[in-house]
């Protein structure tokens, strides 16, 4: 379970989930390699994400562009035309909000570099219209509300 940030443009009309679900149908029908387009990107985005994160862990393919930041959790994956962030929910608190503030510079260079917008499907807004705390709060609770989980089970 993870806190996602989707990229995507929107069609005029159409709302970010059916963006989101047409980008998803699209890739789930073909048989594609990442795009040359966001290759070229992603060799723009790397440089960048080390300087904001440091050390990150590299994982790339015809089918897939992945990097990792052990740290934080913080994962941006390229997979085909699909282009996401993800965030564990292991962060609370001023953790959380150093993850989040992490992961959207991260969501902002990959905008800069993709010309995709970044979409946050928690609270269903654009991150441009999202104030970083909102984030914060959302991963928070439900990392603590997983945490009580595990820990009732612990206890049976």
């Amino acid at each position: 379970m993870s806190y996602d940030i989707y990229f995507v443009n929107p069609k005029p009309g159409q709302s970010w989930a059916e963006a989101i679900e047409e980008l998803e149908a699209e890739t789930d029908d073909a048989d594609q390699l990442v795009s040359p387009e966001l290759l070229d990107a992603w060799d723009r985005i790397v440089p960048h994400a080390r300087t904001l994160l440091g050390e990150v862990d590299l994982f790339e393919s015809g089918e897939t562009c992945e990097l990792s930041h052990d740290e934080t959790g913080i994962q941006l994956s390229i997979f085909v035309d699909q282009v996401a962030i993800t965030i564990p929910y292991w962060h609370t608190g001023d953790k959380a909000a150093q993850a989040l503030s992490k992961a959207y510079a991260l969501a902002a260079i990959v905008e800069r570099e993709t010309g995709l917008q970044a979409y946050d499907p928690q609270v269903e807004l654009p991150l441009s219209e999202l104030p970083p705390q909102h984030g914060t709060a959302i991963m928070s609770s439900i990392t603590n509300a997983a945490r009580a989980h595990l820990g009732s089970e612990d206890a049976s």
